[in-house]
């Protein structure tokens, strides 16, 4: 038997910005919450077709404050760097009473932008989902992408409770797990967690790049697990990581500072031929990966769950 439909938090819904994020909040809505009115706007005109033709939305907008105005939800689904913008344009039709919240991977500077340009009445409330994929665009996202993630509220201080029980409720429907938490605290956690993991996705992909020529290719031809997952990271929107960095620089470079202070260590533990500090770390972070399955946050399938016939090769 399908599992009944959850009450809708919201009478109308509008998301800004229809890529990867957006439209898999649109598709888990069309899921999970039926009866809410939706509707998204895009400034890209291919992504409002693609969005009209998935049937995301009861109505594809260009203008983000004629989609606003009625809603008492608004979510941005726009790069963080763009956020201030957004919030602006959208002020003279957001409604009184409405929750303003977004879906950004950085909370203090989204928190200070929408306080600074919302409308009073308006009830500010930033979010972020952990959860997304390299990929990128309208149809890029899945209604399963928030199932059993963990999406973090860092609401402003003078939002009722109420308020925020109701975007909580509205996470949980799509099926997050749902944690509040400070802004700042927020980003330290996070630059840790995924941004410096894709800062040194990054730079190790294009250090790569930059030996490909003198290789012959052979970097690329001969790539192995490790190098090839790093890849995978190194492929997400550049638009939304150039911001994103910008916007947590305090945070991603203390994180930088701490990274490079351990990585010194261990080049002087290779240098040495300390083997035993080596293994003591590779155990020590081996015991962090099992505990990430066991939190549910990844599976425990060979090579990320992969399907591989019997006969292929495996990578050294």
């Amino acid at each position: 038997m399908d599992k009944p439909a959850a009450p809708s938090p919201f009478q109308r819904l509008a998301i800004i910005g229809g890529g990867l994020i957006g439209s898999s909040v649109a598709r888990a809505v069309r899921t999970a919450l039926p009866d809410m009115g939706l509707v998204i706007a895009d400034s890209n005109a291919a992504h409002r077709t693609k969005l009209s033709d998935l049937g995301l939305a009861d109505k594809v907008f260009a203008d983000a404050g004629d989609a606003v105005r009625g809603a008492d939800g608004v979510l941005l689904a726009v790069p963080v760097g763009a956020m201030a913008d957004v919030v602006a344009d959208i002020a003279p039709t957001l409604a009184p009473g409405a929750i303003l919240t977004d879906v950004g991977s950085t909370k203090a500077g989204v928190l200070s932008a929408m306080q600074a340009a919302a409308p009073k009445g308006v009830h500010v409330i930033p979010g972020h989902p952990v959860a997304g994929t390299e990929q990128s665009g309208p149809e890029a996202g899945f209604a399963s992408l928030f199932d059993g993630r963990w999406c973090i509220l860092t609401p402003a201080d003078d939002v009722p409770n109420a308020k925020v029980d109701a975007l909580t409720q509205f996470w949980q429907a799509l099926g997050a797990k749902v944690e509040l938490m400070d802004a700042a605290h927020h980003d330290r956690v996070l630059a840790i967690t995924s941004h410096v993991p894709h800062l040194i996705a990054y730079n190790i992909v294009g250090t790569a790049s930059d030996l490909e020529a003198v290789t012959e290719s052979e970097v690329i031809k001969y790539s192995a697990g490790g190098f090839r997952d790093f890849t995978r990271i190194a492929a997400s929107d550049p638009t939304m990581w150039r911001d994103v960095f910008l916007e947590n620089k305090d945070a991603v470079l203390e994180m930088l500072g701490r990274f490079s202070e351990d990585l010194t260590a261990l080049q002087r533990a290779i240098r040495w031929g300390d083997g035993d500090a080596l293994y003591t770390l590779f155990s020590r972070t081996r015991t962090i990966r099992r505990s990430i399955i066991d939190a549910g946050q990844d599976d425990a399938a060979p090579d990320f769950g992969r399907h591989h016939s019997d006969d292929s090769p495996s990578d050294a």
